[in-house]
C-alpha cells in the first residue's frame, strides 16, 4: 500500500530506529508499502522512518555504475534490513542530494565514492556487496535515515544558515494542524 511520507520537522525523522527482529508478515508488508511508495515518488529510496515506521529498513532503486551522461542507473527496487555500511572508501564525491521529506531543497554534501553493506534480505537471508557511485550515496543516505539524520545535517553550516528560512517554511506547511 502506498503510505503518506512524514516531512521535515516531523520529530520521526530524528528517531534512532530499532532493529528487526524476525522477518514476519508485518515486516514483508513494511517492504511491499516501501517498494510501492518510492515508486509512487519516483524517488531514489525510501527508508521505513520516512512512512513512520521506526525498523532499521530501506529500499533503493540506483544500481552500481552510472549511464553515459554520468547519471544513475535505475533497477528493481531492493530491499535491506539490518543494513551495517564498512569500508567507506577514501575517496569523497560531492553532489547534489534532495530527500522526498524535505521537498524542494537540493545541497551538496560529500561521500565516500564506495561502501561496504552487509544486510538481511526479505527470506532472513544476510548478504553483502560493495556498493559504488550513485548506489553508494543512496545507501548512505538512506542508513542516515535509519540513525535520525538528514542529509541536511552534512552539510556546510554556512549553507545551512541560507536556507533555514525555507526548511522553517517546510516545517510549517507539513507539520503545522491544518482547518
Amino acid at each position: 500500500m502506498i503510505k503518506g511520507l512524514i516531512y521535515y520537522g516531523h520529530p520521526g525523522l530524528r528517531k534512532k530506529c530499532v532493529e528487526v527482529e524476525s522477518i514476519t508478515d508485518a515486516i514483508r508488508q513494511l517492504a511491499q508499502d516501501l517498494i510501492e511508495s518510492v515508486l509512487d515518488q519516483d524517488g531514489a529510496g525510501l527508508a521505513a522512518p520516512q512512512i513512520g515506521y521506526y525498523v532499521r529498513m530501506f529500499v533503493t532503486r540506483y544500481d552500481n555504475g552510472m549511464d553515459w551522461e554520468g547519471w544513475p542507473i535505475f533497477c528493481p527496487p531492493k530491499i535491506y534490513i539490518n543494513p551495517k555500511l564498512s569500508k567507506p572508501s577514501n575517496e569523497i564525491i560531492t553532489h547534489g542530494e534532495g530527500c522526498l521529506s524535505i521537498p524542494g531543497i537540493y545541497e551538496k554534501v560529500g561521500r565516500p565514492a564506495s561502501i561496504h553493506v552487509e544486510a538481511m534480505d526479505l527470506d532472513g537471508n544476510i548478504f553483502t556487496e560493495e556498493s559504488t557511485g550513485w548506489r553508494a550515496r543512496n545507501i548512505m543516505h538512506e542508513n542516515d535515515h535509519l540513525n535520525g539524520v538528514l542529509f541536511i545535517d552534512r552539510i556546510h553550516p554556512n549553507r545551512r544558515k541560507k536556507i533555514e528560512s525555507h526548511l522553517q517554511a517546510l516545517k510549517k506547511k507539513y507539520n503545522t494542524p491544518h482547518d
